[in-house]
Order: C-alpha cells, then sequence, then structure tokens
C-alpha cells in the first residue's frame, strides 16, 4: 500500500501535536508517559519530534488520558487557524 505524501497542513498539525505533547509532559519522563498511554517511548518521540506527524487516534487519545488532557483540548490546539482551512466550493 502506498501511502500519500502529507500536506504541509498535516505537517504542521502533527508539529502542533509534538509541541502540544511535549508541554503537557512538562518534565515527566517520556518513558513513563509513553508507558502509562501503552505505546513505546520510540513512538512518543517520534509523535513529538513530528516524525510520526499523523498519529492513530487511539494512541492520541491514550496520549491525552495520560497527560489529562481533553481530546477537546487537543483539537482546538492543533487545528489550523481558520484563515488557513481551503472551502469547499
Amino acid at each position: 500500500m502506498v501511502r500519500n505524501p502529507l500536506t504541509p497542513e498535516e505537517r504542521l498539525r502533527g508539529e502542533r501535536l509534538g509541541l502540544l505533547l511535549r508541554e503537557a509532559r512538562a518534565g515527566r519522563s517520556m518513558t513513563d508517559i509513553a508507558a502509562r498511554a501503552g505505546i513505546s517511548a520510540e513512538t512518543l518521540r517520534k509523535i513529538e519530534t513530528g516524525r510520526a506527524p499523523t498519529p492513530a487516534f487511539f494512541t492520541v487519545a491514550a496520549l491525552a488520558g495520560a497527560l489529562g488532557l481533553s481530546m477537546d483540548e487537543l483539537l482546538l490546539r492543533c487545528a489550523p487557524a481558520p484563515d488557513a482551512v481551503p472551502l469547499a466550493g
């Protein structure tokens, strides 16, 4: 299966997610948060650094739970600015 290249918006959203997760981790170890979320520390590292900009929904949900974040907060903080979203037409 060939994966389509990521759009600039998808890469930017992945960078925002990584930054948000690093900020929310706030000094807690990557290994501890990854274990609480049921993922590997390497997977968390890839998400935080943007090398995995489109993690699975359940991975994001598990990380949100481990970090005490709501999915609504993640969505709001990772979504592109309203003027960056192309209008359907």
